[in-house]
């Protein structure tokens, strides 16, 4: 009974997140879209003034909601980790793996330290440049992380054209990523898209 309903617990908290991570995607293409003020953009002209191009009280609403729901999709995170980990002690719950039964809980998209068996774990590049302000910096990509995972990008051959193919096409998307902080697994949220430098996530992988 108790490892039903833990795993009920822990679809609904699925559920939940696949919701929050809908509402983040569709702030962050309203944000971003052309003409748009984007994610950090000034609100404010040259001279100081309000800009007239923009509904500013809109757009600081839809930044303030954007971080709660960031907050909120971390904490979602860690609880689902939490159960997950707690259904493996008890073996109450199904083996993590990539097929996965009909009945079985969906843990496909979940990553951190507590599930870090539904990835290699084996680093395959290290962030050795990050652009302030750059969409990396500001999803909370560090300087020296190793990348274990991005999106559905994992060790490999040919990393390079299968990571600049996977920023591309999540362009405007909310991706999962898993990486290896201070000898921790850690799950970011990253959004690839255009800011002010180059790129769309505004840093340099080293490959390993």
């Amino acid at each position: 009974m108790v490892g039903t309903n833990l795993k009920a617990e822990t679809t609904s908290l699925m559920d939940e997140r696949d919701a929050t991570e809908s509402e983040i995607n569709a702030i962050i293409h309203r944000l971003c879209q052309d003409g748009g003020p984007g994610l950090s953009a000034n609100l404010v002209d040259s001279e100081g003034f309000p800009r007239a191009d923009i509904n500013i009280p809109a757009v600081r609403a839809d930044r303030q909601r954007l971080a709660e729901l960031r907050i909120d999709h971390i904490n979602l995170t860690e609880k689902i980790s939490q159960n997950i980990q707690l259904l493996h002690a008890t073996k109450l719950g199904p083996k993590v793996s990539t097929t996965m039964d009909s009945d079985d809980v969906d843990m496909s998209n979940t990553v951190g330290p507590a599930n870090a068996d539904t990835t290699s774990g084996i680093p395959f590049a290290m962030v050795d440049e990050i652009a302030e302000a750059s969409p990396a910096a500001e999803d909370g990509l560090q300087l020296g992380d190793q990348m274990v995972k991005f999106g559905s990008v994992e060790s490999g051959d040919d990393l390079l054209p299968r990571l600049a193919s996977e920023v591309q096409k999540n362009q405007g998307t909310a991706t999962s990523v898993v990486v290896m902080r201070q000898g921790v697994l850690t799950s970011l949220y990253i959004t690839p898209r255009t800011w002010e430098g180059s790129g769309l996530l505004g840093c340099h992988f080293k490959f390993l």
